[in-house]
């Protein structure tokens, strides 16, 4: 069996969980089932940077810049069906949501999220419509498809109305595990002027569904003498603009800190020095954030919508995303009861068990597997 893996659409430090999924994914195949032949399609920029798809399994460069979405989609859709035939593979799997239309081999593509239909202000402009040509056709000619979750499983039978038998739902890992010696909560405190408050602690991109005005408006209501210091690292979005005018209207610029990319040593300390973690998203194909926190000891409070009340368990404190009342209840609730707080490390460490790359890559191979058992 020679698998190609579709990486064309992958600009390192720029993916968000699918870059996790891909590095995390590929080094577990690889370990799981070493006989394996498998060759990753790469675009010109993570051609030239550090990666499995550069070492650990040889790599193809489809000559694109996927930064610019036109050429994303011409890399996928025109040049990878033939640099796949030309190498001789067998199975390709794409692994973010969409996939070639055509090609002499079969197909298999991971859709992580239908968020482009149910919550579509997420993309804007060439990407939003090509999200909405580009899934539903690799759901289509695709011969199977893996999903991180039921829920979205549920939502392509629903919305696409794919057949759920041809649908394979294999849970992703635990996202990154730690891989850097931790900044110390000292050094964090000062770096953030965090002084001795408490500090609630999200990773989310800055992006609308991710519901960070609400999470803002959460705060807010947390009367200033209880107040945490809310840090909010991501990759910088046209939306950041509005989260920062909104914290500005709310008065609180002494209890939020926006903050870009962070080396894994800070990205490790603000774990350690966090008193919870909040993620309030409105919707999420599976949601790494909770199970990295979960991983480390955090206590989480997050929304109980779809995937995320899958993955979360009974670890979490759950709440309704669009009840800024609930929100701010959560996170007092774990910043105020230590008992509870404690109860909820415990289970999240143990919840966090559950989730392995190397149940990831199981459940991936089966799905191989069983495709190429029909032909």
């Amino acid at each position: 069996m020679h698998v190609g893996l579709n990486l064309v659409f992958l600009t390192p430090g720029e993916t968000g969980g699918m870059e996790i999924y891909a590095r995390e994914l590929i080094q577990a195949l690889v370990e799981e089932r070493p006989e394996l032949r498998l060759t990753a399609f790469v675009n010109r920029v993570a051609a030239a940077s550090d990666g499995p798809w550069n070492g650990l399994i040889p790599s193809v460069t489809v000559p694109v810049d996927a930064r610019r979405r036109i050429e994303w989609v011409r890399g996928e859709q025109q040049l990878l069906p033939r640099l796949a035939a030309r190498q001789g593979v067998n199975l390709l799997h794409s692994l973010a949501s969409t996939a070639p239309a055509w090609g002499r081999f079969r197909r298999i593509v991971t859709i992580h999220d239908l968020i482009y239909r149910i919550y579509p202000e997420a993309h804007s402009g060439l990407r939003s419509l090509g999200m909405r040509v580009l899934v539903p056709l690799a759901a289509r000619r695709s011969d199977r498809i893996i999903v991180d979750a039921a829920s979205t499983r549920d939502d392509l039978t629903r919305l696409l109305k794919i057949d759920p038998a041809k649908i394979d739902v294999v849970p992703a890992g635990i996202g990154t595990t730690a891989s850097a010696v931790a900044t110390s909560e000292e050094d964090i405190r000062a770096r953030y002027d965090a002084g001795s408050r408490p500090i609630v602690l999200t990773m989310s991109a800055k992006r609308p569904h991710k519901n960070l005005l609400r999470l803002l408006d959460a705060v807010a209501l947390i009367p200033g003498e209880r107040r945490p210091v809310l840090i909010l690292p991501g990759y910088p979005t046209p939306h950041e603009d509005e989260l920062r005018a909104r914290a500005a209207e709310l008065a609180l610029d002494r209890d939020v800190r926006f903050v870009g990319w962070i080396p894994a040593e800070e990205f490790e300390g603000l774990y350690g020095a966090a008193d919870c973690f909040v993620f309030p998203s409105l919707y999420e194909g599976f949601g790494l954030p909770v199970l990295e926190a979960m991983a480390r000891g955090v206590p989480v409070a997050c929304s109980g919508r779809g995937s995320l009340a899958e993955v979360a368990g009974n670890a979490a404190r759950l709440f309704n995303p669009e009840s800024t009342r609930e929100i701010a209840e959560a996170i007092e609730s774990l910043l105020d009861d230590p008992g509870e707080a404690d109860r909820l490390r415990a289970a999240g460490r143990e919840r966090a068990k559950l989730f392995s790359w190397r149940a990831t890559a199981r459940g991936t191979l089966a799905s191989y597997d069983r495709v190429l058992a029909a032909e």
